[in-house]
């Protein structure tokens, strides 16, 4: 429930949410692309734990977004089920049929959940990921989320094969650019060329220019500090390299690269130039645009289930 109204949001678990349970070690968290198909992420997050050997002791968790804007998607909703625009639920903004509250909070309530300790006494840590959309929800939750350091249980960041990112400053690679998997570049980040005719490139979502929803509340700085400072895993195929299955090709998009793997690299040289504290960059080889090819992979499986 969420809101004085008392609206909902839908997921999808292996366990209760509020029933005891002294075996559930680790929480995992898989959040949907933009075709919303929770009930596919759960059943992907059910395999990957099968093959981590962790399906006992960890509860799986697949949120639902449901869209249902009367245009881009239509999404049928249940009896006072929150509704999200059909692209911004990503973005941390408000929900469309309920007022002062965003698609972040709906994260922020299942962590704190998951942090009972009357209901999960033994849980050890909790992972938040995503893929494709859902990627991009991930690395900017990652980002400005409130409840991070108030759980009393450490969070994990799993971030796939996103379209974009949120920059934590203006600067930008050239558009050639050819970096490596350990966050080094031979290029330079610098002002971005086309910034004249591209002014929103630094805006949130992409950059923290004009903070909006849920990152509302907070100060370009602040947010600098939290990403930074929390572990995050940059879970990417080796194979999605082309602008396809739902990319984004606005210029502001495009200012980070052109499709999604090399922008992966790119992304990761930013927060590394940065000094991120405990970020990491995992290739999934022979994967594209797939998130059941990504989670079930061998290199995937200890940062998905990692041993807290």
């Amino acid at each position: 429930m969420l809101g004085e109204a008392k609206k909902f949001s839908l997921l999808y678990r292996n366990f209760p949410l509020d029933k005891r349970n002294e075996k559930i070690e680790r929480a995992m968290i898989i959040i949907h692309g933009a075709g919303r198909n929770a009930h596919d992420y759960f059943s992907t997050g059910m395999a990957a734990a099968f093959l981590a050997s962790a399906l006992d002791n960890t509860i799986v968790i697949s949120p639902r977004y449901t869209g249902n804007n009367g245009a881009g998607c239509k999404d049928k909703l249940a009896t006072d089920e929150i509704a999200w625009d059909c692209s911004d639920w990503k973005n941390g903004f408000e929900a469309l049929n309920q007022k002062d509250i965003y698609s972040y909070d709906l994260l922020d309530e299942v962590l704190k959940k998951l942090a009972d300790e009357k209901i999960f006494p033994n849980l050890k840590g909790i992972v938040v990921s995503g893929h494709s959309a859902g990627g991009q929800l991930t690395n900017r939750y990652a980002a400005v989320n409130k409840v991070h350091d108030a759980l009393g249980d450490p969070v994990r960041y799993v971030v796939s094969n996103p379209s974009s990112y949120v920059y934590l400053d203006a600067l930008r690679l050239p558009r050639d650019f050819h970096c490596d998997r350990k966050g080094k570049c031979e290029e330079e980040f610098r002002a971005y060329g086309d910034r004249r005719n591209c002014t929103t490139y630094n805006s949130w979502m992409h950059g923290l220019d004009n903070l909006k929803g849920y990152a509302a509340s907070l100060d370009a700085d602040q947010i600098r500090k939290q990403l930074l400072a929390r572990p995050v895993t940059y879970l990417m195929g080796e194979l999605d390299t082309l602008p396809i299955a739902g990319f984004d090709s606005s210029c502001i998009s495009m200012a980070q690269g052109p499709s999604r793997y090399d922008p992966a690299k790119g992304y990761f040289a930013h927060v590394t130039e940065l000094k991120a504290k405990d970020h990491t960059f995992v290739t999934v080889p022979m994967c594209g645009h797939n998130n059941r090819c990504i989670w079930t992979a061998d290199p995937a499986l200890p940062a998905v289930f990692p041993n807290f």
